[in-house]
């Protein structure tokens, strides 16, 4: 599976069923993922093997330009998006201009779509970095990727192609004192001869401590809606993903589900 790639830096708006009318900005090649994880479940496809010979960024002032255009346009139109996000083609927060792009992005939705919150879709990797943590602190909503509760099945349905250290990962979250929203897609299936089951007993008991320890504003829970690069995987039903839910509330964190 070659996946499903963004073809311009500003893209939709498109209709997201965790953030309703989204207007998406892409801070990655537009021919290319690029990412810091190679999730077997990702709908842009594997990550390729030699990133760094394929980046393309977009500079900071095109991307700017670029959404100034676009949120001109609709500001005219009386028409402004529920959210403005950073998602696209790998890892937004892998641009080395990621912070001053928040401070433009903040800028130009003030002036043209108030009403609009600035949200990133990110697989935490680079939640270590000061700067990168610091722009994150600024979003209305800072969404990061929490896919499982042991290390062993988080690194199988992730497949870092960076040093990732799950336990770090969970102690970086903390230090956003609940300024962050988790993620979390629930899958079953096989890869490369291992079981990926994140839905036991054991995972979930072990996904749900970490969420205690976390505390985050909230939790969105889904489960696979698009076609995977790994084929052997299994959509898990509503009815499941309902009890992991219930299970999320008991802890008296808002969780939402997305079927």
């Amino acid at each position: 599976m070659a996946g499903f790639l963004f073809q311009d830096i500003i893209f939709g708006p498109v209709r997201s069923r965790r953030l309703g009318e989204s207007l998406g900005i892409n801070l990655l090649p537009l021919h290319s993922k690029f990412c810091s994880f190679n999730c077997i479940y990702c709908e842009c496809g594997w990550t390729p093997p030699r990133q760094a010979d394929l980046a393309e960024l977009p500079s900071r002032a095109e991307v700017a330009a670029f959404l100034e255009q676009h949120l001109k346009e609709m500001a005219s139109n009386h028409h402004a998006p529920d959210a403005i996000t950073y998602a696209g083609n790998g890892e937004p927060t892998l641009h080395p201009e990621f912070p001053g792009i928040v401070e433009d992005t903040i800028a130009l939705r003030d002036k043209y779509v108030p009403t609009a919150k600035v949200t990133v879709l990110s697989n935490g990797s680079m939640i270590s970095n000061p700067k990168v943590f610091a722009a994150l602190g600024r979003l209305d909503n800072n969404i990061q990727k929490l896919d499982a509760g042991s290390a062993k099945q988080l690194l199988l349905i992730n497949d870092p192609v960076v040093d990732f250290d799950p336990a770090k990962y969970i102690s970086d979250l903390k230090k956003f004192n609940g300024n962050v929203i988790i993620q979390s897609l629930f899958l079953r299936g096989n890869y490369k001869g291992a079981v990926v089951d994140n839905t036991t007993e054991e995972e979930v008991g072990l996904w749900l401590d970490h969420l205690d320890e976390i505390r985050p504003r909230s939790v969105m829970v889904y489960p696979v809606d698009r076609a995977t690069p790994a084929h052997d995987l299994v959509k898990i039903g509503r009815e499941e993903m309902e009890t992991i839910a219930a299970k999320v509330r008991k802890l008296g964190i808002e969780v939402a589900v997305y079927n």
